[in-house]
């Protein structure tokens, strides 16, 4: 790092989760956030929802526009729910799991810490540091508050959240780019098939469990992240579901002495992932042989498909409105929202020939092609942002 450069605690430039002292009227309209409306890919909120101050008084996390929050529990920590509060009302509320870091007037700019806390090595270290039970993993506030960030003057901060911004804006065509295929991929879907909710060729409908290969059943993963070893078994994550696939970048791994007590929810290479707990439910990705010989954590589920049913067409049947309705109305929430084995048993599958789900698999290989174009300039775009990062808070900007 420059000897030159001046660094602080971040609780020196920042109130950490800071009170309410403004007095509000009952009837005052403020923006409610909950942890769904945080886009880790905009880093930022959608305008979320509008309440009366009397039905989020109690129980909630207070925040004013502009605010940074940083959601503080497993997964979304991990999934990098950090993000700059765009409300409608200059007072908002939120998720209990939401730190909230509100900049010191002429100290420091909300962009540029926004910047700074969605750098990969702090979020790792954050990870690192969460306290907590299975689950219920929580960042705490401390972690936080002693981050060492380096502080130009605030013109400065304010350039080098310029140059971010715009690089962040390149990566963000691009991932709409993707999510546009991913709308033709679906489109593809319905035209061939129809909505599932009215079934208006009258396929046939099974349970999900009647679909599963022979002496194979659901399951979820049952390793829990702990340590990660340098030479190890790759354990697949909530976090690392991207795009319908494994992402690879940020696998951790786990012993094998561990990973070999639990082979029930190892890979071979030819399954359908879905996340069963937590913020992300619903989310699905595919299995290749790239994952052959992983593991899975508790918070996924492996979904072991018989040859008569194409993995393709089943990874966008549980996509569809339908089934993710489905899922939403069939959770359980304790500590957090879970979707238990028995649910995804039995979620209806409306069943096409398998003649007919292999051409909707063959047109989707060639969306497929044009999803791998973008991903591969997506990935440049990740780099350089990774990069102008590093420097920005090097100051070498």
């Amino acid at each position: 790092m420059n000897a030159a450069l001046h660094t602080e605690r971040l609780s020196d430039v920042a109130e950490l989760n800071p009170r309410l002292v403004e007095s509000l009227e009952n009837d005052t309209l403020v923006s409610f956030v909950p942890m769904s409306a945080v886009t880790a890919e905009t880093a930022s909120t959608t305008s979320g929802e509008e309440r009366q101050y009397r039905d989020v008084s109690k129980g909630y996390t207070p925040f004013l526009n502009g605010d940074v929050l940083v959601a503080k529990i497993t997964p979304c920590f991990e999934n990098g729910k950090i993000a700059q509060a765009r409300l409608t009302h200059r007072f908002g509320f939120g998720s209990t799991e939401f730190h909230v870091v509100r900049p010191r007037a002429g100290r420091a700019d909300s962009r540029y810490l926004l910047h700074f806390l969605r750098q990969q090595n702090i979020r790792l270290a954050g990870e690192r540091r969460m306290t907590g039970s299975a689950g219920q993993r929580r960042v705490p506030e401390k972690f936080l508050a002693e981050l060492e960030i380096s502080i130009p003057p605030l013109p400065e901060q304010r350039r080098i959240a310029e140059v971010l911004d715009r690089a962040e804006a390149l990566r963000a065509k691009r991932r709409a780019a993707l999510a546009q295929l991913d709308t033709l991929t679906q489109s593809i879907f319905l035209n061939l098939f129809g909505d599932p909710r009215t079934n208006p060729r009258d396929f046939l409908v099974r349970r999900l469990s009647e679909l599963i290969r022979e002496n194979d059943r659901i399951n979820y993963g049952v390793v829990q992240p702990g340590d990660d070893f340098d030479e190890g078994v790759p354990l697949v994550r909530v976090a690392d579901l991207v795009d319908g696939r494994v992402d690879h970048r940020s696998l951790k791994q786990i012993a094998p002495a561990i990973e070999s007590t639990y082979t029930r929810s190892r890979l071979r290479g030819d399954e359908i992932l879905v996340v069963c707990v937590g913020y992300s439910i619903g989310v699905v990705a595919i299995v290749g042989q790239a994952e052959k010989g992983f593991n899975i954590a508790r918070a996924v589920a492996r979904i072991p498909l018989s040859h008569s049913t194409d993995r393709a067409f089943m990874a966008a049947y549980l996509q569809t409105d339908f089934v993710q309705h489905y899922f939403a109305n069939e959770l359980r929430t304790v500590a957090q929202p879970t979707l238990n084995i028995k649910q995804l048993a039995e979620t209806p599958v409306m069943l096409p020939p398998f003649p007919l789900q292999q051409q909707f698999a063959g047109d989707v290989a060639a969306v497929d092609k044009l999803k791998s174009a973008h991903r591969a300039s997506l990935a440049k775009l990740d780099a350089l942002f990774a990069s102008l990062q590093h420097r920005a808070f090097r100051g070498e900007l």
